[in-house]
């Protein structure tokens, strides 16, 4: 169905009345229905945001940090009360099923009644001086504006990461959405703005890649951003992180990710099945933390291989809407970029996991499919067996249904294997050996690690993040992400009434350090 009327999107600038150009977002499980038309700014509406974020945010940085953990407490109700809406609106504009959209919903309501406390806990310090009479205090002070750009396979929890520690921390926020989620984009930045922001504080710009790096790279010099986060691909976030770095800036990069998982020889091998269904396939495998490769012990492969091989086999896909594993890709561009990935299919390789590679449709149906299947961007699920440490299936991220397969024989070459595509967000280990946990835990790069849980599967309240090729090292969630969204402050009060020189007027009692006790 097609909507007569589709709701526009524009650009949401206190004051600003922009024009640009349209284009539709459109429902990736129903060919022709648009759920929005999308007014697109340019560089100039990025940076006009900003002005108008850089003028509003001193005064929102003075309301006390309490009153507005109130606001990002608001905010999560606001949520809370139109869930199933917000819900029902990703699956339609992102195809993500829904029970998965439901979890994403309750995410931001997690993290706001994390931050909603946090507001009472923007701790400083008061430190001891070396002299008499002086105080020394440490306190967390807002960065000022940030600019948040975000992908749109988790349209609303990711972006609440950035945009609720940073409004609680008293900056002002400019938003860059996915285009192709900017429905979503809309309903979360109305119900924040009315949770009791002042106007100008939170801004919501839809803009296209290249429009985006235009306008961020204007604003920075024209010194209305002081912080920039991004969540999206690793080539993309190279290009933001070299261009902040001409700015003296450190960005937040939360990129992409080839996670690994290793079966242990004592693993709990249906658990095991389990964790890497939901982790290769869950969101059609389109999630920064989504399983790239199985790594399995020789001694289990064959019978970890039959069940997985079952299990992929007998998933239910299609209608989102519906109890399925997943739904269709998120859009033409990325169904396109998984075809190319497919071609990474070598003649060493075999493929396993459904009827056919690729699409499914009249020529390559899927046994057990929920709906029909030429509404939708649906593609088959794939593991491929075979994988070697050359393969570039084996080196790169896919996005997309598709899981690598692999044997190892020690705990030190499976971390080894772990470790060598260079990315370093999430991994997993199934086994019921604590010194395998441990061993496994120091030696995997991975800045998160799971225990008999999938690579997938992040709770609001510990830090997310990447090193190497998935991100800078900076840390989102939890009280860990107040480090980006605050500096800080240190303030040496003295009242002796003179002026008293650190390091060189500290006095040291004096002590005999030849002293030695009689043998």
């Amino acid at each position: 169905m097609t909507l007569v009327h589709p709701p526009l999107v524009a650009p949401m600038i206190e004051g600003i009345e922009t024009e640009g150009p349209t284009v539709a977002s459109t429902n990736p499980a129903r060919h022709g229905e648009v759920v929005a038309e999308v007014r697109l700014g340019g560089p100039e509406v990025l940076v006009a945001a900003a002005r108008v974020a850089r003028a509003a945010q001193r005064g929102w940085a003075d309301v006390p940090a309490p009153v507005r953990g109130t606001v990002i407490g608001n905010f999560g109700r606001l949520v809370e009360d139109n869930a199933d809406a917000l819900a029902r609106l990703v699956t339609r504009e992102i195809g993500k099923p829904l029970g998965e959209a439901r979890g994403e919903v309750q995410e931001i309501v997690d993290t706001c009644r994390f931050f909603l406390g946090e507001g009472r806990r923007l701790y400083g310090e008061t430190v001891p001086s070396e002299m008499p009479d002086k105080q020394l205090f440490t306190f967390r002070e807002p960065v000022g504006v940030m600019m948040v750009i975000t992908a749109g396979n988790f349209p609303v929890a990711v972006p609440s990461w950035y945009i609720v520690p940073a409004l609680l921390c008293g900056n002002a926020v400019v938003w860059k959405p996915a285009e192709y989620a900017a429905a979503c984009a809309r309903a979360l930045t109305q119900l924040a703005q009315r949770a009791g922001l002042p106007d100008g504080v939170l801004s919501m710009v839809p803009a296209s890649g290249e429009a985006t790096a235009d306008g961020l790279e204007r604003a920075l010099e024209a010194g209305v951003v002081d912080k920039v986060g991004f969540t999206g691909s690793t080539a993309v976030g190279r290009r933001i992180g070299e261009l902040c770095g001409r700015h003296l800036q450190t960005p937040c990069l939360e990129l992409g990710g080839k996670n690994p998982m290793v079966v242990a020889p004592d693993a709990d091998i249906d658990l095991a099945v389990d964790g890497a269904l939901f982790g290769g396939f869950g969101t059609a495998g389109q999630r920064c933390t989504s399983l790239g490769t199985l790594i399995v012990h020789e001694s289990v492969y064959v019978g970890f291989r039959r069940r997985l091989a079952a299990a992929v086999e007998n998933a239910p896909i299609g209608d989102p809407t519906r109890d399925v594993l997943y739904g269709p890709l998120l859009d033409a561009r990325f169904a396109a970029g998984y075809e190319r990935h497919l071609e990474l299919v070598r003649g060493h390789h075999s493929t396993f996991g459904s009827t056919a590679v690729g699409r499914i449709g009249v020529g390559a149906p899927r046994r057990g499919f929920v709906g029909d299947p030429a509404e939708g961007l649906y593609y088959h699920p794939v593991v491929v067996d075979g994988l070697l440490p050359d393969d570039e299936l084996f080196r790169e991220e896919t996005f997309g249904p598709i899981v690598g397969l692999t044997t190892y024989r020690t705990l030190e070459e499976a971390i080894e294997l772990a470790n060598l595509p260079g990315y370093g967000l999430s991994s997993a280990i199934y086994t019921n050996d604590p010194a395998t946990v441990f061993r496994f835990r120091r030696g995997v790069s991975a800045g998160m690690v799971s225990v008999n849980n999938s690579t997938s599967g992040a709770e609001a309240h510990l830090p997310f993040g990447g090193n190497g090729r998935s991100g800078n090292g900076s840390r989102q969630s939890g009280r860990w992400v107040l480090d980006q969204v605050t500096r800080w402050q240190s303030v040496n009060w003295d009242y002796s009434g003179r002026l008293q020189k650190a390091q060189m007027d500290t006095t040291i009692p004096e002590a005999d350090l030849d002293f030695r006790l009689n043998s």
